[in-house]
């Protein structure tokens, strides 16, 4: 089984990803880390360079192209499933788990790492809250399209994996 984590940049895709795996003793890929691999840069940079729309086309490219293995947990970026065909296309390679948390639960998390985070680079508390409130409202239609929808607030790898057991038996 492939599991999409989906959600809000801060809302802990990769750090549960990761625990994930372990706990399901699959696979698990960073998309982002993909990304990464695959251009040489960081997201950061390959964004500087390029803009936002050349980086969401290779994006799609990579999450769409890539042989991922029959157990693996993805960690996708905060975007990707709001553009292209990307929501369809993890809904149906896959179980889509949405991380929800609130705005400032996420503000809270994304103050200290700004500068890895092109979009929000530069941001004091106040325009990040503001940043992020925005553009959750406008992402939050394609993150519900998510299979399993969960709080991120309190959430483990333990409870998460019996989640899902327990929804797709």
């Amino acid at each position: 089984m492939k599991i999409f984590l989906i959600g809000f940049m801060g809302c802990g895709k990769s750090t549960m990803g990761r625990k994930l795996a372990r706990q399901l003793q699959f696979d698990f890929v960073d998309l982002d880390k993909q990304i990464e691999q695959e251009t040489g840069m960081g997201i950061v940079d390959y964004f500087g360079l390029h803009g936002e729309d050349k980086f969401r086309q290779l994006e799609r490219d990579i999450l769409q192209k890539t042989d991922f293995s029959a157990n693996e947990v993805i960690a996708t970026g905060g975007g990707t499933p709001c553009y292209f065909d990307n929501m369809v296309w993890m809904n149906q390679h896959g179980q889509t788990v949405y991380l929800s948390m609130d705005p400032k639960a996420l503000a809270n998390r994304l103050i200290n790492s700004k500068s890895e985070r092109p979009l929000i680079k530069g941001l004091n508390y106040d325009q990040l809250l503001n940043f992020i409130t925005l553009k959750l409202g406008s992402r939050e239609a394609f993150y519900h399209q998510a299979r399993f929808i969960v709080s991120a607030a309190d959430l483990t790898a333990e409870k998460l994996a019996g989640y899902l057991n327990s929804s797709s038996a």
